[in-house]
């Protein structure tokens, strides 16, 4: 029996219910803070688990959707105009990184998608006429979708998590078809795949044109989940800490950079309030993961579960036979 459309039925229920089984604000907020940090943490997925490409300059992919929000909004134009010219500049953005980036691979295209995420981090620090500078800039308001107000914490919610799943699913969709196959060839090997005819620049350049998208979406669920954005969410540490996400819940799965991102922004928000070295246990969690755990925490569960189901099997007693000694001696007939 499949068990996997019961399994996603009861997860999405479980998600729907959140709001409703939690009444305190502050814990709704946190939910809706794992579910846009997944977006930006499945989108960077795409790159990094099934292109194998490590990127550590998607922060300012999300950051530039979020400043466009913010200033065509200041600009006295509507939520619809301001999410379209950020979707808009987030993709040209997007293709920017990838034309520069994707002439190289390993080593290479970290630090080349680092100095990228840098310059961007850098306009966005001195740019003062259209960033703000340090002072950011502040959104005043939030859409209403279908006349919702998403004013209170429920409301917001509500929203992230249908954009949420509509960026998993179009995962999903994305991992199991002929394209998603062809970027984990020119992942494993791109030599073969170049000598079987397909583009592997190409393959490389739309998949991160899909990751820059959700990166995009994130950048906007982040910039009116906090109603303000400032330069010190497009630095080096939020794209790492995205990639922490990543590898840590487990590169190459649907479900790893969900668990990921709910990992970091718990230690972050959660248990940062009793404990003040809250960095040093995110590390050390993360240095725990890699060793005992190197795939993630995701496929190293279900290793270990079905290990421990195995060892289980074998320990079951074996049942009785009777030995021939014991057999009872047939009578015989006279």
């Amino acid at each position: 029996m499949n068990l996997r459309l019961p399994a996603i039925a009861v997860a999405v229920a479980a998600l729907i219910a959140v709001p409703y089984a939690i009444q305190e604000p502050y814990y709704v907020n946190i939910a809706s803070q794992i579910l846009l940090y997944a977006v930006f943490a499945l989108g960077l997925n795409i790159l990094v688990g099934y292109g194998g490409l490590v990127s550590l300059g998607h922060a300012g992919l999300s950051g530039v959707a979020a400043y466009a929000v913010a200033y065509v909004l200041s600009a006295g134009y509507g939520h619809a105009v301001a999410i379209a010219v950020a979707l808009a500049a987030g993709l040209i953005v997007s293709a920017g990184f990838a034309a520069l980036s994707l002439r190289a691979s390993g080593i290479s295209f970290i630090m080349i998608t680092l100095a990228l995420g840098e310059i961007i981090w850098g306009l966005a620090y001195r740019w003062i006429s259209i960033t703000g500078g340090d002072n950011g800039l502040t959104v005043n308001t939030r859409p209403a979708p279908f006349g919702l107000s998403l004013g209170t914490a429920a409301a917001f919610y509500d929203a992230t998590l249908a954009v949420f799943l509509l960026a998993i699913a179009s995962c999903a969709i994305f991992v199991r078809s002929p394209f998603g196959a062809a970027l984990a060839g020119t992942r494993d090997q791109p030599r073969r795949m170049n000598a079987l005819g397909f583009h592997v620049w190409m393959i490389r350049f739309w998949a991160f044109m899909l990751s820059g998208l959700l990166s995009a979406v994130s950048g906007i669920l982040f910039v009116y989940y906090n109603q303000f954005i400032s330069p010190q969410a497009l630095a080096l540490t939020a794209s790492a800490e995205g990639l922490l996400m990543v590898i840590s819940g487990g590169a190459g799965t649907l479900l790893g950079p969900v668990v990921g991102a709910a990992l970091v922004v718990i230690v972050k928000n959660v248990v940062s309030a009793y404990i003040s070295r809250w960095n040093f246990m995110l590390g050390a969690i993360f240095v725990a993961i890699v060793v005992f755990m190197p795939e993630g925490l995701v496929p190293g569960t279900v290793r270990l579960a079905r290990s421990a189901w195995r060892a289980s099997s074998r320990r079951k007693p074996a049942p009785a036979v009777l030995s021939s000694a014991a057999a009872p001696i047939p009578e015989r007939k006279s």
